[in-house]
Parts: structure tokens; C-alpha cells; sequence
């Protein structure tokens, strides 16, 4: 509080308001500190307290302000949002997304940083907050990225970059459009050593990524039509497809390199899942290849079908209609010898039921053996079908039904407890409602 005898000199200026703490009108500027205050000479009072906070707009008319209004106009950046702000612009950079792309991404990651649900997280989580605004803003604006791309640069989780992706889009109601997966096998193929001359890489290794990338193309189209890439991950099928392509343009040299070196040659990850989407996309190979009538007397395998992979991609639209109606012929084929033999057998058992003995084993019927048969041959039908059809699922363990298995055959004797007897029996009224529903019925 300032005295009346602080000795403090001020300037006398226009304030027509008395002190609120004495009542008098002896008020002045006092320039002691580098902003002046107004201070009652009386009772030493400072009646513009918040003169020091002021905005410019307030200043110009001598108005007091608080604290937090004041500092809200010239509100500077935080240094993780700077610092967020130069990842974006930095990744942008690396790439080479077009400059709208970059603004896009920019303009998001700073209405995504001020929003409740991340302003409290970890700078694990801010620094996946700036892929999923990369990502998104190249979805939006059609250029095919992935998920793994963006965690590699990042070095984030895949696992932690996913669950923050979701809660953005959940929290803001983006709508994120649909990728195509023969743009992304583009993406994904461009950053390939293979395509580059390296001293470290042999030279019946290198490849035109024009081939390559075309020949991707063909193998992941093929394999969306055999239901392959329904409810799969793209990156594994992408990969797969990348290798097998590489392998048929020059398969002397390279059909002896496997995956794992494929994708070191070429410095990505292996997707744990791509080996088993190789077998799947060779099963297809081979089952096209089949069709065509300058391979039937060669024998095919997963091994050497990679060699006629050109032929099989030039003709697949008639090896897919020829594979499909050879399999729904052999399939009516079999319904209908099996309604034949299953009639058959029913009228020779008939016959033969009364000359059998009491004391002998029982012979297995003609039905069962044209069953048999007949679902032998519907397993070996190259029939191409979703993933979720094809792979049966394991039944799971049940201790009660394998503990039922070994006990004693029921005979229909064995005594009922009362509490059972009791779930059988019914009241009087339980037997008035039942005719009564069964009146109505």
C-alpha cells in the first residue's frame, strides 16, 4: 500500500472519480515504475491496480483490466506447439506432399492441439498426433499412405498410433475417404532398393520399377478377384505381391531368394502375415495355370508356377470364368450321382436286411461311401471363396461334452431326484393359462 509520505512525486491528471477508500479527489499518476499507476495521495490507495496488465485497446482509454484478460490478446504459442508445428512441416517435407497437403496438415494439428481431449496427454501421444493430422490430411486430399509409413518416420507404436487416430477421428467426426489399394501398391513400391543401383545389392537383383510396380498391380488385381484381399490387411498383400512380381520377371536368378531376404534387399519390414499370403497367391497360380492347355502335361507347383506368371495375367479373365464353371459342373455332377447311388443303396439294403444275421458286425452302407466320395471330391473343387470361408474355426474345448462322452449310456431307469421331478409338475393355475393360450391358438 502506498502512504501519504512516501514522498512520491505525480502528475496531476483529469480523474473525476474520488478514492474509493477516503473519499477524496486527491489522485494522481505516479511514474515511479516504468507504467504509471493512480495512486490517492491521502491514504496512499492504488486505485488502477491492473493498469500494468492492460491491453493496447485499454490502454489508449485508461482502462483497468484483469489479469487473464489481458494476456488473451497477446497469447503466444507454447514451445511443444511450436515444436509440433515444425514435425509436421518437416515430415510434410519428407514426403513430398504437395503444398496444400502441408497447410491442410498444419491447420489441423493446431485446432487438434487446443481441443479438451489432448491437451492433457503424454508427448508420446502429441507426437503421434502429428501423423495422424499427415495422414489424414493426405487422405483427404487422395494421396495413398499408409499407417506403418508414418509410424517408421515417427518412430511411434503402431499399436499407440492406431488408438490415438481413432479417438481423433471419434472427437472431431472426420470423414476420411476410402483408399485404393492399386494407388497405395504405388506408394509402397517407390521407396524400394531394388530400383536403385548400390554396389551392396547383386546386379541380377535390380529391377525397372515400371515391371515391378505393373506386374504388383496385376497380381493384387487378381487377388481381389479371388477374394483374397476381403478383410485383410493391404501392406502384407501389397508385399507379397511386390515379391512374387520380381521373382517373374527374371526367375533363373531369383526364385531360389526367399522373402525375408527380399525384404531386406529391398530395406522394409516383413509383415508377419505376408509368407502366408505368398502360398495363397501361388494356390491361385497353380489353379489358374491348370486351365491353360500348353501346361497340362507339365506338372506345377508352388515352386515352378512363378515362370508362367506373364501367361496366367495375360488370360486370367477366361481362367477365372473356365476355373469357376469347371467347378459348379463338378458340383452338380456330384449332387446328382449322389441321388442316384444314395437311391441305389437304399433299395439293396432293403433287400439284403433280411437275410443278416443277428451275430455280425455292421457293414458300412453304399451311402456312406458315395458320401465319402462325394465330399473328397467337393474338398479338391478349386473353388474361390472368402477368407472367413475357407479357414473353419477351431472348436473350442468343452469339458462338460468330453466328461458326457464317458459316462454310461442312459437306459431310462436311472432315478429322478425330487428338485427334477418338481421342474415337470404343474400348478393348477399353470394349467389354466396353457389351455387357455392353446384355446386361442
Amino acid at each position: 500500500m502506498w502512504k501519504s509520505g512516501c514522498g512520491c512525486q505525480g502528475s496531476r491528471r483529469g480523474w473525476k472519480m474520488p478514492c474509493p477508500e477516503c473519499g477524496s479527489s486527491e489522485v494522481v499518476e505516479d511514474s515511479h515504475y516504468s507504467q504509471s499507476h493512480l495512486v490517492c495521495t491521502e491514504c496512499g490507495f492504488l486505485l488502477t491496480e491492473g493498469l500494468l496488465t492492460t491491453t493496447r485497446s485499454e490502454e489508449t482509454f485508461s482502462q483497468a483490466v484483469r489479469y487473464s484478460e489481458s494476456t488473451a490478446e497477446v497469447k503466444k504459442p507454447c514451445r511443444n506447439q511450436i515444436q509440433g508445428q515444425k514435425r509436421v512441416h518437416d515430415l510434410c517435407r519428407i514426403l513430398r506432399v504437395r503444398p496444400v497437403v502441408e497447410d491442410t496438415a498444419s491447420e489441423l494439428y493446431l485446432k487438434v492441439y487446443e481441443h479438451q481431449s489432448f491437451l492433457h496427454v503424454t508427448l508420446e501421444k502429441k507426437e503421434a498426433l502429428v501423423g495422424c493430422c499427415v495422414h489424414i490430411s493426405c487422405r483427404q486430399h487422395n494421396w495413398p499412405l499408409t499407417l506403418s509409413t508414418i509410424c517408421s518416420l515417427l518412430h511411434v507404436e503402431p499399436t499407440l498410433f492406431s488408438t490415438v487416430y481413432q479417438h481423433l477421428l471419434k472427437e472431431l467426426r472426420l470423414d476420411i475417404p476410402t483408399l485404393s489399394l492399386l494407388d497405395l501398391v504405388k506408394t509402397h513400391c517407390d521407396g524400394f532398393n531394388l530400383f536403385q543401383n548400390s554396389a551392396s545389392i547383386p546386379s541380377q537383383f535390380l529391377e525397372n520399377k515400371e515391371k515391378v510396380v505393373e506386374r504388383a498391380m496385376q497380381l493384387v488385381e487378381l487377388a481381389s478377384e479371388t477374394w483374397l484381399v476381403t478383410g485383410r490387411h493391404p501392406v502384407p498383400i501389397i508385399t507379397a505381391a511386390a515379391y512374387l512380381a520380381w521373382q517373374s520377371l527374371l526367375p533363373g536368378h531369383r526364385l531360389k531368394c526367399s522373402l525375408g531376404r527380399f525384404c531386406k534387399l529391398v530395406g522394409v519390414r516383413q509383415p508377419p502375415p505376408a509368407s502366408q499370403r505368398v502360398k495363397e497367391m501361388l494356390d491361385i497360380l497353380v489353379r489358374l495355370a491348370s486351365q491353360l492347355a500348353w501346361l497340362v502335361p507339365q506338372q506345377l507347383d508352388a515352386k515352378t508356377v512363378v515362370k508362367y506368371t506373364d501367361d496366367i495375367l495375360r488370360h486370367r479373365t477366361l481362367l477365372l470364368k473356365q476355373t469357376l464353371s469347371l467347378a459348379w459342373a463338378e458340383n452338380t455332377n456330384a449332387q446328382t450321382d449322389l441321388s442316384k447311388q444314395t437311391e441305389m443303396g437304399a433299395g439293396a439294403e432293403g433287400g439284403s436286411g433280411d437275410g443278416d444275421g443277428d451275430g455280425g458286425e455292421s457293414v458300412p452302407s453304399l451311402a456312406d461311401h458315395v458320401g465319402d466320395e462325394v465330399s473328397r471330391q467337393k474338398r479338391k473343387t478349386p473353388v474361390f471363396l472368402p477368407p472367413c470361408l475357407n479357414q473353419r474355426k477351431r472348436k473350442k474345448a468343452c469339458p462338460e461334452a468330453e466328461a458326457s462322452l464317458h459316462t454310461e449310456p442312459t437306459t431310462g431307469e436311472e432315478e429322478i431326484s425330487d428338485s427334477e421331478i418338481e421342474q415337470y409338475l404343474r400348478t393348477p393355475e399353470e394349467v389354466a393359462a396353457f389351455k387357455a393360450a392353446r384355446a386361442i391358438l
